[in-house]
């Protein structure tokens, strides 16, 4: 998605964007999609004056004070310790769940476009996420309210470029669209290692889809489709299908030091399919929060690949 931004600002680009998550397809539909002039304040205000409900999800799913929770364990007495999944404050909780079904009412009702619904659902998505009770991912929630969570979540304006040319946005599995599309220059940037985005954004996801998915355990967790690209048996002929049937020019992958597959094997696949090379960077490693800083790390650098193809 960013990198998609990036281009379609340049002149002369036409984007064709995917992401199998659907907060990351939500976003990519407002911020590379959208391209002409929208109204949107008006939306955004009506959003900003919203009081919030207790009948939605978020709130009785992802709140202390939802009505739907989990026994983790029984304290001495036999008698269940009960938690309450604390993603989101009680109050944004319940103006999350309200700002998601006015926005499904106002594009029902045709009172929004369906430029505007994609704007709106992202400034959601955003919003939201700068109040969720999390370190980072949402794999876990914290087991106090932190400050950034207390604030009143606030739906703002969210820049984007306006283009002469039409984008394109898929929510699809990448080597099945890849079959269906061609380009100049494909990027890829896939997961790096077995940590599945459904888990690690699963309530994201719920906000994008606000579909009343069934959840489960602790983290409260709904299904969510398992990527090839973080399965260490099958990476390597997940990312050789995809070199294979790509109809691009150039192919530029994204991966890092640390990663499931290593330089020397991206090197050897692609190799097979044109001219290839690639370019290096030493990053520092990102850590969520500061415990990262207690845990034993081999290293606190990552070298980021950019592997290059001209295929042939």
């Amino acid at each position: 998605g960013r990198v998609g931004r990036y281009f379609k600002a340049k002149e002369n680009f036409s984007i064709i964007s995917n992401d199998m998550e659907a907060y990351s397809y939500a976003l990519i539909n407002h911020y590379i999609k959208n391209h002409t002039d929208i109204e949107i304040q008006f939306w955004l205000d009506k959003l900003n004056n919203l009081e919030g409900i207790d009948t939605g999800f978020i709130y009785n799913h992802y709140s202390s004070g939802g009505k739907f929770s989990e026994v983790v364990s029984k304290d001495k007495n036999g008698q269940p310790i009960v938690i309450n999944r604390q993603y989101f404050s009680i109050e944004n909780a319940k103006i999350i769940d309200e700002a998601r079904e006015s926005i499904e009412q106002w594009l029902n009702n045709n009172e929004i476009n369906e430029p505007q619904y994609r704007y709106l659902l992202a400034s959601i998505l955003e919003a939201s996420d700068k109040v969720a009770n999390t370190a980072s991912v949402y794999g876990a929630f914290l087991k106090k309210i932190k400050k950034t969570a207390e604030k009143r979540i606030h739906f703002t304006k969210l820049p984007y470029e306006k283009t002469l040319n039409n984008h394109q946005t898929y929510n699809e599995d990448a080597n099945e669209l890849i079959k269906k599309i061609s380009g100049t220059v494909l990027y890829l940037d896939p997961p790096y290692n077995h940590r599945q985005y459904g888990a690690n954004y699963h309530v994201l996801n719920t906000i994008a889809k606000y579909d009343d998915p069934e959840v489960r355990g602790v983290t409260g967790m709904r299904d969510y489709i398992a990527s090839d690209w973080c399965k260490k048996k099958v990476v390597r002929s997940t990312f050789e299908q995809m070199i294979a049937d790509a109809d691009f020019k150039y192919i530029l992958f994204s991966y890092n030091s640390e990663s499931l597959m290593t330089p020397e094997e991206i090197a050897t696949i692609m190799s097979k399919y044109g001219d290839y090379s690639f370019i290096e960077q030493v990053y520092n490693k990102f850590k969520a929060d500061s415990n990262s800083e207690n845990r034993n790390y081999k290293t606190d650098k990552v070298i980021e690949y950019v592997h290059i193809l001209k295929k042939v």
